[in-house]
């Protein structure tokens, strides 16, 4: 079998740097096979990322070498590919664990309602993640990949039937006559959560909404002034749900476009992908290019709309499709 080794040299200080190709090493699933010498299955990505890691051990005052090579003496084939089935073993021995303990805190809380649906999917979003970067450096795979991935599937099916139970909990339909006429306030400089929370009341709650944005957090407001997104206020964060999240289940409950977008600012706010929507890196993009354009807030409130009456039109588009049978 080929292989591609690494032979590289460190200097001691700073000391930062050792650990930093360790962690680079680990990362694209090469192994120890001697002190300094990392071994690597011969293939075009892996040839990718060692010459990268040589280069960069280089520039940092280091040396390195990289070989294409076969062992035939002192190690052979079997065996450096059991420590490869035995790194990876101890990835998915870690992925285990923490699915076993998610798992056993669902358990616990039978209702599977509240924040904890949502710190329950974020869980699962995690580790979900953490099996897909083991599988993807797993060049020998190994029955643990079969069983972490199907203990996964098994706590994704009792998530949903949570969710089942989630959706049906009585939501709030607030009285969105009571909110015409008002102030809305927030803190200035306005990012994700504020332009999208701004959208919506805006789109859905109050037509007639006027934003008004301060610099400080402790806020009081005035006559027919509602706060939003900051502490305190009237329309914030709550558990695991964002501001955007609390309005559009408080005002839009039955529109399943706003849910959509609901999880997507969620994601990005959060920066937990307990949804994991496909659009959610492009939004985001979209987002900072907003905010990297315009200082004024009101010019990012109506920027970030167009962007999101684009994609509920998007979602909605996608909703028709599917019922026509397109």
């Amino acid at each position: 079998m080929d292989w591609l080794l690494l032979i590289h040299q460190i200097p001691a200080k700073p000391t930062y740097f050792r650990a930093k190709i360790w962690r680079r090493l680990q990362q694209i699933g090469a192994v120890p096979v001697k002190q300094a010498a990392y071994a690597m299955p011969r293939n075009e990505q892996a040839y990718e990322d060692l010459t990268w890691i040589a280069k960069e051990i280089i520039q940092g005052g280091g040396e390195a070498i990289l070989l294409e090579a076969r062992f035939c003496e002192g190690l052979d084939d079997a065996q450096v590919i059991s420590l490869f089935c035995e790194a990876r073993k101890r990835d998915y021995d870690r992925v285990a664990i923490e699915l076993t303990e998610l798992h056993s805190q669902c358990r616990l809380n039978e209702s599977g309602l509240s924040s904890s649906f949502f710190e329950y999917k974020t869980g699962l979003a995690k580790l979900r993640k953490s099996f897909a970067g083991i599988a993807a450096i797993d060049f020998f795979p190994i029955p643990e990949r079969d069983k972490v991935e199907a203990a996964l599937a098994d706590m994704e099916t009792i998530l949903q039937q949570k969710s089942i139970l989630h959706s049906s909990e009585p939501r709030i339909e607030e009285n969105r006559e009571g909110m015409k006429g008002k102030t809305w306030v927030t803190r200035a400089n306005v990012y994700v959560d504020r332009m999208a929370s701004a959208w919506l009341i805006q789109r859905y709650i109050a037509p007639d909404a006027a934003f008004k944005f301060v610099r400080t957090s402790n806020y009081t407001p005035g006559r027919d002034e509602v706060r939003f997104d900051m502490p305190a206020a009237e329309y914030t964060h709550e558990g695991d749900l964002c501001t955007f999240e609390v309005l559009a289940r408080r005002f839009c409950a039955n529109d399943p476009e706003v849910g959509q977008i609901a999880g997507i600012i969620h994601d990005i706010d959060l920066k937990d992908d307990a949804f994991n929507l496909p659009e959610s890196d492009g939004i985001h993009a979209l987002f900072d290019g907003i905010v990297v354009s315009n200082d004024d807030d009101l010019a990012r409130i109506q920027q970030a709309g167009i962007v999101l009456d684009g994609l509920r039109a998007f979602f909605k588009a996608g909703k028709n499709r599917i019922s026509q049978g397109n």
